[in-house]
């Protein structure tokens, strides 16, 4: 029985020692950082911003693949199976919060199969409406859309989507009848809004303001926790009384299910090496973006968030029986 102890404490010691000796060496080869969305939206530009200083704090090239498709599930299930060693990571968003329930058939778990890095940013969201609608503020726009008979046409960027969830969720909360109108994307969603073809929509703040400061959009409310400095007019919907809606729509960085603490370590300090960059934080500013605090951005704080998220927009789609087969 003691020989059988000792080669198991050697066995583990030997495990300990392969993990911090890899890490100790890592990386010596590029990583790959899959994004789950196609090139020019929200979700890459994140990538693009902190894959510089990030390669910088490594030492070592980040290279972005970008998987889209199933609202991100495609490039999740990929990472998921990816070699536990750092040389894979994942860029994701609430949409993998939400496929949990959405996609009844899916073949990973986002907290089991996955170890969080850490929380990257939050993106501002506003609700904004065609440029004719009578409301000219949040209040009005509430009256307006409690008038009898009324559900007004929400185009959003296609089912499952953060602006489609969110969109529920926000006009479940205001007690109103909308006409959900799905896109194959935001910006055919965006297209239409300002052809007044349907009449709100969801759309991030970086987007919205040049156009809401031409005349060609109106904005009502932010759909995130805090106020955005190039609208300062708009209230958050929790400021505006709904605090179920203080929300935020975020990017967080994951390593497959397996990877050693030393690497995860690595690479979470390798993103708060970024995080702190000054071109990052300007590139954040004029994006509608923000940094977590820094208490917030360490693997731990990010598995929480994913844990209470997977709740959330689980309620969401069981509640409204919204689900892709």
């Amino acid at each position: 029985m003691t020989i059988v102890r000792v080669l198991a404490a050697l066995f583990v010691a030997c495990i300990s020692a392969t993990g911090a000796c890899s890490a100790q060496n890592y990386p010596n080869r590029p990583i790959t950082m899959i994004v789950g969305f196609p090139p020019g939206g929200v979700d890459d530009a994140t990538a693009r911003i902190i894959q510089e200083p990030m390669q910088k704090a490594l030492g070592q090239t980040i290279v972005i693949q970008n998987i889209g498709g199933a609202g991100g599930m495609i490039a999740a299930e990929k990472a998921s199976k990816a070699e536990p060693d750092g040389y894979t990571i994942l860029l994701h968003q609430p949409a993998l919060a939400a496929g949990m329930t959405l996609y009844p058939n899916h073949t990973f778990d986002a907290e089991k199969d996955f170890v969080p890095i850490g929380l990257v940013n939050t993106a501002i969201n506003t609700i904004a409406g065609r440029p004719d609608l009578p409301a000219k503020n949040f209040e009005e726009l509430l009256k307006w859309m409690k008038e009898p008979g009324r559900s007004a046409k929400i185009g959003h960027p296609g089912v499952g989507s953060f602006g489609h969830l969110g969109e529920v969720l926000v006009f479940q909360e205001m007690g109103v009848k909308v006409t959900q109108v799905p896109y194959r994307g935001a910006g055919p969603a965006l297209v239409d809004l300002l052809a007044g073809q349907v009449a709100l929509g969801p759309i991030s703040a970086v987007v919205a303001r040049p156009l809401v400061l031409s005349g060609k959009l109106k904005a009502y409310a932010v759909v995130g926790t805090k106020q955005f400095a190039g609208l300062p007019q708009l209230k958050t919907m929790g400021q505006l009384g709904y605090k179920n809606l203080d929300i935020d729509f975020w990017h967080m960085l994951l390593a497959p299910k397996g990877t050693p603490r030393p690497i995860v370590d690595k690479l979470n300090a390798a993103l708060r090496v970024a995080l702190a960059d000054p071109k990052l934080k300007k590139l954040y500013e004029t994006g509608g973006m923000e940094e977590y605090p820094a208490e917030k951005e360490t693997p731990e704080a990010a598995a929480a968030l994913l844990k209470s998220e997977i709740k959330r927009w689980g309620d969401v789609v069981r509640t409204n029986h919204i689900f892709i087969k």
